[in-house]
């Protein structure tokens, strides 16, 4: 596959079929994604292949509460858990509006998490990430710079092996159990739960996204649009 329609068209895949997916097959995707860069060549990242049913099904069930209040934030017009959210509103709107999202939430990949043909649990050792921005009054991002070009590569890497996949976050909202269930122990914490296998559908060969001039300026973030 060629790189540039790899990045052009790589997806968000949550629906499979009920082709299983080769231990050798998803043994080349790590072997590929392993090559992701990170800060100083850390590699911080630690994969947990999740296989044992109960503890699938345990995890569909910690991440379903988390997907009904992500929903129920949604539909109130509130980027969920967004730093700088009105966290009043929040609160209001999870008072109120859950029903409806609970129903939703039965129905796709947060019900079928278990079922998926590959689940990967992605940790971050803490010890071996440098938060640059770690003192400042506000939200820290720069330690994921080393760990999350690997998850990206995970998916690429699956790509091109004909799989489909998605990274989600929800599950780190329950750290702490997904940590005791998975045997993760000390500094090592969750950065990413990766679903892969085959696609129902097949994959777009262009993705729409907003045109590079719409975020990207000269000189100033209120500069003129490059290119311009």
């Amino acid at each position: 596959m060629d790189l540039i329609e790899g990045l052009r068209s790589t997806g968000a895949v949550r629906e499979f079929t009920d082709q299983p997916v080769a231990d050798e097959v998803l043994a080349r995707v790590l072997d590929t994604a392993r090559f992701a860069p990170s800060g100083a060549n850390a590699q911080a990242w630690r994969v947990v292949v999740v296989k044992d049913p109960a503890a699938r099904a345990r995890l569909r069930d910690l991440y379903l509460p988390g997907w009904v209040e992500y929903l129920t934030l949604s539909s109130a017009g509130l980027r969920p858990w967004s730093p700088v959210n009105d966290r009043a509103a929040e609160a209001a709107a999870l008072a109120t509006g859950t029903d409806q999202a609970r129903n939703a939430a039965k129905q796709g990949f947060a019900a079928h998490l278990d079922e998926v043909p590959v689940l990967l649990a992605v940790f971050a050792d803490l010890t071996q990430l440098a938060a640059v921005d770690r003192d400042l009054d506000r939200y820290s991002l720069a330690g994921g710079a080393s760990v999350y070009p690997f998850a990206w590569s995970v998916l690429l890497a699956a790509r091109a092996e004909g799989l489909g996949g998605v990274l989600t976050t929800m599950l780190i909202r329950e750290e702490d159990e997904v940590k005791r269930l998975l045997g993760a122990k000390g500094p090592l914490v969750l950065a990413a739960v990766i679903a892969l296998g085959h696609p129902v559908h097949h994959q777009p060969r262009r993705l729409t996204r907003q045109p590079v001039e719409s975020f990207t300026t000269v000189d100033r973030v209120d500069g003129p649009a490059f290119p311009g």
